[in-house]
């Protein structure tokens, strides 16, 4: 250690347009980075510092890259963040920095001894594990249970336990308000926790029932005669591809006593069991058809198309003005799915949709079913109410309204002259 600060590294200027690697180290009571360039083989060193959070110093000629092994990133691009985190995604949003994953340590040796010279480093978990979905095994039990009689006041009723790869449970518990077989009632518990289980962003599922007939269905063991049974098993088929590894097996009902409670207590009565476990009641069959509306696909590119690379890939646009309004907007999106979302400080987050589908909604408020040909500020209202969200929308709601003929057919007819008329004095009979 006393050769290595005998003979340290000199600092070397950088040259405009270089790509700068940042390496962090925090501790209680400083922060400590180092500010590097590869150049060859070796890492040459540009800046350091050591402070007790007194400031910030940013290079906006230089283009920065952050190596660390902490999720910054996703934390400072989730529209959920408040406070203090907010402040800071709008202040770096302004510099061009990129994070990346640490994978050697070189220069992150210096700025952990920075750290480390000022007080002990302390036991930081790991928070990817909140932030990012697991890829281990989550397992399913789920149990179903029809009315037994007309005349009994039990109904039908399901439970499932989903456990985490951590040994965390999720209870839930569902009554059916229409007749459901024994079978159909083993389908709708089992559809039912695949649902959770994929909104939780679970990717290995292995589900556990104790229904001979649907695990030897699923795995195609038996053949699925009746029609009910042949939906059902299609419906399986279908959110079982939604999973990177789904398997279901067949267990004893003596060890798939906690779901068995649990749907005999919902069918029973479910007010009780409210305050510890989550009950839903369930109004129709998932094999019953609902009306879907199909989506819009656009042909090109549109202002949405740079956000969500920048929010999928970090890739920014080539220009430099165009990067910097990305990095500016992105904390105030998301992305759900294939559907992108802008956060609303008023109210729920609004669905970002593209021309075509803009153009729609336009229609369908404007001069739809329930149209009353309104005005700019009052479709446009509408439109935020509704949860859609564009960045042209008051200009292309203008030039959508001027198109309609009966707007231009029944509009006022101003009679006021086009320009400002001036007053002729007749001069004076006499004067001179």
């Amino acid at each position: 250690m006393k050769a290595l600060l005998k003979d340290l590294p000199t600092l070397t200027a950088p040259i405009v347009g270089e790509t700068l690697i940042l390496y962090l180290a925090v501790s209680k009571e400083a922060v400590s980075y180092v500010l590097v360039v590869e150049r060859g083989d070796a890492q040459m060193p540009i800046y350091f510092v050591s402070n007790a959070l007194s400031g910030s110093e940013y290079f906006q000629a230089h283009p920065i890259t952050v190596l660390t092994d902490q999720p910054i990133r996703q934390l400072l691009y989730k529209p959920e963040i408040s406070g203090r985190l907010t402040k800071w995604a709008i202040e770096l949003g302004k510099q061009e920095i990129a994070y990346c994953a640490r994978s050697a340590i070189k220069g992150q040796v210096m700025a952990d001894y920075l750290a480390e010279t000022v007080a002990d480093m302390p036991v930081i978990c790991d928070p990817e594990q909140l932030l990012m979905p697991s890829p281990e095994l989550w397992e399913l039990y789920t149990d179903g249970v029809a009315e037994k009689t007309p005349a009994s006041s039990e109904d039908a009723g399901a439970g499932q336990i989903l456990t985490g790869p951590h040994r965390e449970e999720h209870i839930y518990a569902l009554r059916f308000n229409f007749k459901v077989t024994n079978n159909e009632a083993e389908y709708e518990a089992l559809l039912a926790g695949m649902r959770i289980a994929r909104e939780l962003g679970v990717k290995k599922l292995q589900a556990y029932v104790d229904s001979q007939l649907v695990a030897n269905q699923i795995n195609g063991t038996f053949d699925a005669n009746d029609k009910s049974m042949q939906s059902y098993l299609a419906l399986v088929h279908s959110l079982a591809d939604t999973f990177v590894d789904f398997r279901i097996s067949q267990i004893p009902r003596s060890q798939n006593k906690q779901a068995d409670v649990l749907n005999k207590l919902a069918a029973l009565s479910f007010n009780h069991l409210e305050k510890k476990i989550l009950v839903e009641q369930v109004f129709k069959k998932s094999t019953e058809l609902e009306t879907t509306v199909a989506s819009v696909e656009e042909e090109e590119a549109t202002w949405m198309t740079n956000i969500i690379e920048f929010l999928q890939t970090g890739s920014l646009p080539e220009g430099e003005k165009e990067a910097m309004k990305i990095r500016v907007k992105a904390p105030n999106y998301e992305l759900r799915g294939e559907s992108l979302y802008r956060q609303s400080y008023l109210g729920a987050s609004q669905r970002c949709v593209g021309p075509k589908e803009a153009a729609m909604i336009i229609d369908e408020i404007h001069k739809g079913s329930c149209g009353l040909h309104s005005g700019l500020k009052t479709v446009t209202e509408r439109i935020k109410r509704l949860g859609y969200y564009w960045s042209q929308m008051y200009a292309d709601t203008v030039e959508r309204i001027r198109v309609f003929q009966e707007c231009q057919l029944h509009a006022p007819v101003s009679r006021a002259p086009q320009h400002t008329m001036i007053p002729i004095t007749s001069s004076w009979m006499f004067c001179k």
